[in-house]
């Protein structure tokens, strides 16, 4: 029973959520910072086309894969947004690295050599949510050329999110003290092949699209030396 001398509950005030813009974790911010730090640096690195990441989201940012500071190469350029990269589940095998990477850094793990529906339904949920992805669809640093072999998980998720890709050419492996030149193409519009439908052969047109896009990529870039 209250009385008047009896305080009145007050609801907790829901929080308000982020905006995918304004949503920056202090690890994947510091990340960034040591990106500068390196592309400016031991590993310096020249940026093609960096007004295409003014893109707005949601969007696939896709790259080849050379090293292991790839997500460093391809976060940095992206000021507006904080891409959430996909990643093998190997690398969280270690508690705090997991916690680091999943939590800090927001990667989604995915298991490569089986299908991952959990990972594939989290990549749709960030992308429904307005976020970026990242994605290197090669799927392994060790291949034999460029885009050689897609996976078909990554067109299958662009299919079904309907989202564009934009491509990023990683010239090179980092070295000491060498420039590293890296090109960010214009939005693949994928529009076409989703409107076909979702099949195999629609699947297999779409990883045939991006390996052509990124010979072409190479091709542009070999003829600038």
């Amino acid at each position: 029973m209250e009385t008047k001398n009896t305080p009145k509950k007050t609801e907790p005030e829901e929080k308000k959520p982020v905006s995918p813009e304004k949503e920056r974790t202090f690890i994947y911010s510091l990340a960034r910072f040591v990106a500068f730090i390196g592309n400016h640096t031991l590993f310096p690195v020249r940026y093609h086309g960096k007004e295409n990441f003014d893109l707005k989201a949601p969007y696939i940012a896709m790259s080849n894969h050379n090293s292991a500071l790839d997500p460093l190469i391809l976060a940095y350029p992206c000021k507006k947004y904080e891409i959430r990269f996909v990643g093998k589940k190997e690398l969280v095998k270690v508690k705090w690295i997991g916690n680091l990477l999943n939590k800090g850094l927001h990667m989604i793990t995915v298991d490569r050599h089986h299908s991952d529906m959990a990972a594939m339904r989290l990549c749709m949920k960030t992308l429904r949510d307005g976020y970026v992805l990242g994605i290197f669809p090669e799927g392994t640093r060790h291949h034999e050329d460029l885009m050689s072999e897609v996976e078909t998980g990554a067109a299958v998720l662009a299919l079904r999110a309907q989202a564009p890709i934009l491509p990023v050419y990683i010239q090179s492996k980092p070295k000491l003290f060498r420039v590293n030149h890296v090109y960010i193409g214009k939005p693949m519009d994928i529009s076409d092949l989703a409107a076909q439908g979702f099949n195999t052969d629609v699947v297999e047109a779409l990883c045939q699209r991006i390996r052509d896009t990124f010979w072409e990529m190479r091709k542009n870039a070999e003829t600038k030396k």
